[in-house]
């Protein structure tokens, strides 16, 4: 069982260990249930049998876990958010009333909600603030330079500040450690988070990265696997995400269940089309799968460009909103050179449409 009762985010500023939820029972069999749930979160809590003598571990604590034994030592408490009531009688309708009591946010019973109990343990000791900006990538047709812009992006965003990872989700495209020059690089790659499932720690995922050119990637190997669960493909983007900041996905043009977990994450897409009729005619197949998950998705078109074609035809066309005209340096029609990644210089036509397209991305995302 697990049920809300809304309230705002609890307060983030006072005494108290930052990040430390505190636990309030006196039954030892919850209790360490609960000290179990916290080090599967990767926390350690503080711990009082009653309403705690020291004011400020009670109104400082990002979550407070009370233990339906608890519930009336704690009606003269003073009144803050982010407590959740805890037991384990599902048939116990005096719980709610209980939680009214004590201002309670959440009323859970274990064993159904440890799952849930646990995430919400983890996004406070994680600090969890706004997620990042997910941007998918996809190419129209194969060749359309949907990698070539994935990087780009993934590089200006590094490049102006922001926490970043880059996703390889393609796991037929060579590896974007390579197009970064980091394929020998220390690091785990797809293979390495086959068998995740719940939850997967933020900071540890990143940590655990090849970081190249100031970013994290997470590409795949060189060995024979070429797919990750769906729940794994879920649990990971996720703790991608939670960091903030941009996380940039390269997709492939084919929607399996493993996409489909991505897609579902994204803000928004862009659906990369070189200007010729063919390569429309292949995107709106694309837009077509693509578009029965994501809802937000918009076309980037490159040239050179056919006679009778210019950006806004190709948008029209396909029916989907212009993200932009995606300049052709020539740099790019050359081999990738592993130390100077697309974009890396921040001077050209190809940094300039990558920052004003982030920029307006950010905008987007913060006004949502």
């Amino acid at each position: 069982m697990n049920a809300s009762i809304t309230h705002d985010p609890p307060p983030a500023s006072g005494g108290g260990r930052q990040g430390a939820p505190l636990i309030v029972t006196e039954d030892a069999g919850l209790l360490d249930d609960l000290l179990r749930l916290c080090a599967a979160a990767g926390a350690t809590p503080e711990v009082h049998h009653g309403a705690p003598g020291d004011r400020g571990s009670w109104e400082a604590a990002p979550l407070v876990l009370v233990g339906d034994d608890a519930a009336r030592r704690l009606r003269g408490a003073v009144r803050r958010t982010g407590v959740v009531l805890v037991g384990r009688d599902q048939d116990d309708s005096g719980v709610w009333r209980r939680a009214v009591e004590i201002g309670a946010d959440h009323v859970l019973m274990l064993p159904d909600g440890e799952q849930w109990l646990v995430d919400r343990i983890a996004d406070v000791a994680e600090g969890v603030g706004r997620p990042a900006l997910t941007v998918g990538v996809i190419g129209g047709r194969g060749g359309a330079g949907a990698s070539t812009l994935a990087c780009a992006l993934a590089v200006t965003s590094a490049r102006e500040g922001l926490r970043t990872l880059l996703v390889d989700a393609d796991p037929l495209g060579g590896g974007l450690d390579v197009v970064l020059g980091g394929e020998t690089a220390k690091g785990l790659r797809w293979p390495a988070f086959a068998a995740s499932r719940g939850r997967v720690g933020g900071g540890a995922l990143e940590e655990s990265l090849p970081e190249l050119h100031s970013l994290r990637v997470l590409s795949w190997d060189r060995g024979d696997c070429l797919a990750v669960p769906p729940p794994a493909v879920r649990a990971v983007l996720a703790a991608a995400r939670r960091g903030g900041g941009t996380v940039v996905v390269d997709l492939p043009r084919r929607v399996d269940d493993g996409v489909a977990e991505v897609l579902a994450q994204l803000d928004l897409g862009l659906l990369v089309v070189p200007a010729e009729l063919r390569a429309v005619a292949a995107a709106g197949r694309v837009a077509s799968a693509v578009g029965m998950v994501l809802r937000d998705l918009r076309v980037a078109v490159r040239g050179p460009y056919a006679p009778g074609l210019d950006d806004r035809e190709v948008s029209r066309l396909l029916g989907l909103p212009l993200a932009g005209d995606v300049p052709v340096e020539p740099a790019l029609q050359r081999p990738y050179d592993p130390g100077r990644p697309p974009g890396a210089s921040g001077r050209g036509p190809l940094a300039r449409f990558c920052k004003e397209f982030l920029e307006r991305a950010l905008v987007e995302a913060r006004t949502v």
